[in-house]
């Protein structure tokens, strides 16, 4: 399939902790095997890959791996926005990882869409069985923790290696097909503005605020400029 074969461009995100496994995670989806050398991303990298849709048709997934430490925070906030779909990461073997799930998530929807696509990662489950002496790791942050979490705040919730490669494919898949569908279901600005009208045929004898129904039709989102917009 060539890379322009595609109908809509989605920009997705991964999020968490430094060392959780973000990068292996993109790496081993795009190219299909892990760095020569794991080293910290500093800033923002990001890779494209062009995937094909269970209705037929593509779309073209640009997604970008932030960086953890918290030093570059400062740099990652814009790059949350017009994002429509995230892997909020954690590692299963660093319980601080988990547990600052939560401060990454605040920070992500207090900068993206609000109906923006979240998946919860519990990355590095190859390492679950890891024994240290004769004793089994007891410090493993548990499925049904990140369960627990990703229901409480509304996330879908995925266990995965980037080692191994278990579930990568499945999870990126997953993510843009949900994206998919809910752009799917969403009516287009042209179809909003037809409602509109036809709920409110004459601006000047009605009532109705024109600035608050086109806001509660959605037309006055953000790069709207449509003429039919115009709420002078």
């Amino acid at each position: 399939m060539a890379d322009e074969d595609y109908e809509h461009v989605y920009k997705i995100i991964l999020l968490g902790d430094a060392t959780v496994g973000k990068s292996h995670l993109l790496c081993r989806y795009i190219r299909g095997d892990l760095p020569v050398q794991a080293k910290a991303t500093i800033g923002v990298e990001f890779a494209t890959r062009t995937v094909p849709l269970a209705s037929g048709g593509s779309v073209k997934a640009q997604i970008w791996d932030t960086a953890g430490q918290e030093r570059y925070r400062s740099i990652t906030s814009a790059h949350y926005r017009r994002a429509v779909g995230a892997l909020l990461v954690y590692d299963v073997t660093n319980r601080s990882s988990f547990y600052n799930c939560k401060k990454w998530l605040d920070e992500l929807r207090a900068s993206s869409y609000d109906d923006i696509v979240i998946l919860l990662i519990a990355n590095k489950v190859d390492l679950t069985n890891t024994q240290e002496g004769d004793n089994v790791r007891l410090d493993v942050v548990m499925a049904v923790e990140g369960m627990e979490f990703a229901s409480e705040n509304n996330l879908h919730f995925f266990e995965a290696s980037a080692v191994t490669g278990y579930n990568v494919k499945e999870i990126f898949e997953f993510l843009i097909q949900q994206i998919y569908n809910l752009k799917s279901r969403l009516p287009s600005v042209t179809e909003r503005i037809t409602s509109f009208n036809s709920i409110v045929p004459n601006l000047h004898t009605d009532k109705i605020n024109k600035r608050d129904k086109l806001t509660q039709l959605g037309c006055l989102e953000q790069g709207c400029f449509n003429t039919n917009c115009n709420t002078q």
